[in-house]
């Protein structure tokens, strides 16, 4: 009985390594948990660097148990992943910053909204991979319909300037204050707060508090992000445990590294064109793929890797060289 429940088919792969994977990131939440959750407190840079640092390390070391148990090209497939969607995620890191922003959230009580947000993201995440999966097994050509919107979205991405986001108009922000009770203030770290009624007298009812909408907002970005990031990790690969997994290691290592890039977001100024072109290549090569050879995923891999950490280190000499000029000119 036991046994045919461990390796009940699920999404292609047996239950038990979906369990397995499922104990690792309660394991890594757990951790989180445990070390700064204990009390709301401000996390600092090394901090931020230290938690990244042991959940990419944890990444690696599950992307080599991939490469042993199943085959080195499913764990270049998970690696393309994982640097795909950290790539892609960065827009989402600005979103959280702003919200942040907008509702002003003190840095002491951030981390508490971004654990749960986590929670959220996995949830919300793998409903739509699962979705996805489902999709791509009964209706394999949709994948081409995946890489039109790949090849369209970084070609939009790389060509036209993203509008500026005000929060104040809103129509999510405007949704959820019209249909939940929210105060106007912060009540510690409490997502929701009983206290007297202002249009019934003498009554008590329960209020969300803008810790609450902020982790609402944060969701909603996030599900918007997930809508373009779904069809990337398919087309990057058809297996749902190595995209998947991939996926939220990339999510947990960066709200992790959220606390030390939030403010500095904005000066990567070739991240975006970077991650526009590795839309755009991972569009063709399905295309590639499907009409004429198949595109080594060691190769895709390597791209991936050049295009994101060279879109990085561009934007870094680029902030070094205008950080001289402005020096010389206090001169």
């Amino acid at each position: 009985m036991i046994h045919d429940f461990l390796y009940f088919p699920f999404l292609h792969q047996p239950l038990w390594i979906w369990l397995m994977f499922c104990m690792v990131v309660c394991a890594i939440l757990f951790l989180d948990l445990g070390i700064l959750e204990k009390k709301a407190q401000e996390i600092s840079a090394k901090t931020s660097v230290m938690l990244f640092s042991t959940y990419a390390g944890i990444a690696c070391l599950f992307g080599l148990w991939i490469y042993w148990y199943f085959s080195p090209s499913m764990a270049s497939e998970f690696f393309t992943g994982y640097f795909v969607e950290m790539g892609l995620s960065i827009d989402n890191v600005f979103v959280i910053s702003l919200v942040f922003s907008y509702l002003a959230i003190p840095s002491h009580l951030q981390h508490r909204v971004l654990f749960w947000g986590i929670l959220g993201a996995a949830v919300l995440r793998g409903m739509m991979f699962i979705v996805g999966a489902e999709i791509l097994d009964k209706y394999d050509h949709v994948l081409l319909l995946f890489a039109v919107f790949l090849i369209y979205s970084g070609l939009k991405m790389l060509l036209s300037d993203e509008p500026a986001i005000n929060l104040s108009d809103s129509r999510m922000v405007r949704f959820f204050r019209h249909y939940l009770r929210v105060t106007n203030e912060l009540h510690e770290e409490h997502f929701f707060v009983r206290l007297p009624s202002t249009s019934e007298p003498g009554k008590m009812k329960w209020y969300a508090t803008p810790l609450f909408l902020a982790l609402l907002l944060i969701e909603f970005g996030d599900a918007m992000f997930a809508i373009d990031s779904v069809p990337v990790m398919f087309a990057v690969s058809h297996e749902t445990f190595a995209v998947y997994s991939s996926d939220m290691f990339a999510v947990l290592g960066l709200r992790a590294l959220y606390f030390l890039i939030s403010a500095a977001i904005h000066r990567f100024a070739y991240l975006q064109p970077a991650c526009a072109i590795m839309l755009v290549i991972i569009g063709i090569k399905v295309f590639v793929n499907e009409f004429f050879f198949k595109v080594d995923d060691r190769i895709s891999l390597a791209i991936t890797f050049f295009l994101l950490f060279g879109g990085m280190l561009l934007s870094m000499l680029d902030m070094a060289t205008k950080g001289a000029e402005d020096e010389k000119k206090a001169d």
